[in-house]
């Protein structure tokens, strides 16, 4: 083989090994090698190489300092929040069952990869936000009570010692409507933190359940299955606004006073 054809092969090779293994660019590949990106993407092509997603070229470009994180320092609206989050919800429910297996798969993939002192600080940190969210609510516990609030509904948070059982309080308790919400986060209905911890809590359920009926109340129960995002946390809050609205227009009968949403 001519050494020019050797040297090339040897300079194409030294490119791929340094974009697969080492993750390096395109624009930093050109700069190396005196060349332009398009040539490097030839020759990626050439070899086989799948080249990067947009997104994951433009982690590199941010990483590289070659490009600025496009929101980093920016504060975005209201409504430019609101499409960001009606759009991504719509993405989700728009993906078939294969899909979000498969995207479920790459997150436990992503876990298993992880060291045992990162699992046991994300963990850590896990604990300490349950163990936050029951002095000071839950995000979507805060998120109802405000909006709720906006709407002129007079609403008392973690109301307690007015129970038979004076250790539980209530999540939400809106007065004027004789009605107790409840926001039940996953620990409430999978062994999060193990099945002994599970079957304590559905059984702490059950008693606040027949405490709060048996004072002839109306109990709401949200369960929170989806991730918390903003649209997932409207769709809540509008479906909690029809239930009470109803409420206020014909109190339920004694038999007929939990809901679920």
């Amino acid at each position: 083989m001519p050494k020019n054809n050797k040297k090339v092969k040897n300079q194409e090779k030294a490119i791929i090994d340094l974009y697969v293994t080492e993750e390096w660019s395109t624009y930093k590949l050109a700069e190396k090698f005196n060349t332009y990106p398009n040539k490097i993407r030839r020759i990626l092509n050439k070899g086989g190489v799948s080249l990067r997603s947009k997104s994951e070229a433009q982690k590199n470009a941010i990483k590289e300092g070659r490009s600025d994180h496009p929101t980093e320092g920016k504060k975005r609206s209201d409504e430019t929040k609101l499409k960001i989050s009606e759009s991504q919800g719509q993405i989700w429910d728009s993906l078939n069952k294969e899909e979000r297996n498969r995207r479920s798969e790459i997150g436990k993939k992503s876990w298993e990869k992880k060291s045992d002192s990162e699992k046991r600080a994300l963990i850590q940190r896990a604990q300490d936000s349950v163990r936050e969210a029951s002095k000071n609510g839950s995000k979507l516990e805060r998120f109802l009570l405000n909006e709720l609030t906006k709407r002129n509904f007079r609403v008392e948070f973690h109301k307690e010692h007015w129970l038979r059982n004076q250790r539980l309080q209530v999540d939400l308790f809106v007065p004027d409507y004789l009605t107790a919400i409840e926001i039940d986060g996953p620990s409430h209905f999978r062994p999060v933190w193990g099945q002994e911890n599970l079957e304590k809590n559905q059984q702490s359920d059950l008693q606040k359940t027949g405490l709060i009926l048996g004072e002839g109340l109306v109990l709401i129960r949200i369960k929170q299955e989806k991730r918390l995002s903003q649209r997932y946390m409207r769709n809540v809050l509008q479906r909690l606004v029809e239930k009470l609205d109803h409420i206020k227009e014909s109190y339920p009968k004694e038999n007929e006073r939990y809901f679920e949403i």
